[in-house]
């Protein structure tokens, strides 16, 4: 497994996203414990989760226990970064609502704290812009962690360009990663790739294969891509984290799992190189 950089922490270039593993359609735990086991397996070492990955109101923090249960185990060695958000939430009736304000910020952190079982988070990420919120304010919250010791790293997601900008400066130069949504059929985002690459800052691309199922919203792109999988012999999935890995050096695909299967597909796209004409195909 190729590494790259987030922050001061090298990791798998492919990562692993627990959302489904704890959301509507969610297998039983067996099979969540070993999806995560067998992404160690491959050499994954960086893993995205969030307090509101979960199914109902008494239900919060399920994915960051769960990513905490399937670690401890684990029967072999990994050293693996574990990322976690706050001030996204799930009210228990399937919709998400947002709380930006500091003291739920450090709250929902002390909490997360407390499911993973660490004294520091790896990688603490502003899940998603609260409107009611100043930015900076929610920003300067994760400051104030970062400060405390309370996380090692800080992060934001679900940001524009000048969001990036401000909460780098908030941060003192500390920002280390933007998680966005991005894929083929979802490319409004690489002004912000563009913009980390620049800053050398680590871009997550969450939800990289949507849209990649249907084919139908894909039109020619999709076309491109299952082409180039079938020159290759492997899914069109692995294709999609190839290119994506060849957009930029600080790009770290955070595919969602929830079978064994599924990861191994997807960290097995670290190993494949695609030509400099299949990349102008695939755009």
């Amino acid at each position: 497994m190729q590494t790259r950089r987030i922050g001061d922490v090298q990791v798998s270039a492919i990562g692993l996203g627990g959302m489904p593993m704890s959301i509507e359609g969610r297998p039983d735990e067996s099979r969540s414990i070993a999806t995560v086991h067998a992404a160690l397996d491959e050499g994954v070492t960086f893993i995205d989760t969030a307090d509101a990955y979960h199914l109902h109101a008494d239900d919060v923090g399920h994915n960051e226990s769960l990513i905490a249960e399937a670690l401890a185990s684990y029967s072999g060695s990994a050293d693996v970064l574990v990322a976690t958000k706050g001030g996204h939430l799930r009210p228990g009736d399937g919709t998400w609502t947002l709380d930006g304000r500091p003291e739920y910020i450090k709250q929902a952190c002390e909490a997360s704290l407390k499911r993973l079982g660490v004294e520091a988070i790896g990688l603490y990420q502003f899940h998603r812009p609260d409107p009611k919120v100043p930015y900076a304010e929610s920003v300067g919250a994760i400051a104030d962690l970062l400060d405390e010791g309370k996380i090692r790293m800080a992060g934001i997601s679900n940001a524009d360009p000048a969001m990036i900008r401000t909460a780098n400066e908030i941060l003192g130069g500390r920002l280390v990663s933007v998680q966005n949504q991005f894929s083929p059929a979802y490319l409004s985002s690489r002004p912000e790739l563009d913009l980390c690459a620049e800053l050398g800052i680590a871009f997550l691309p969450w939800s990289p294969f949507g849209g990649i199922r249907r084919s139908d919203q894909l039109g020619a792109t999709h076309t491109a891509f299952a082409r180039v999988a079938e020159a290759h012999g492997v899914s069109a999935y692995r294709v999609v984290l190839a290119w994506m890995l060849a957009l930029a050096p600080v790009v770290v695909p955070i595919p969602g799992a929830s079978r064994p299967e599924s990861i191994r597909d997807s960290a097995a796209a670290a190993d494949l190189t695609l030509t400099a004409e299949e990349l102008a195909e695939l755009g």
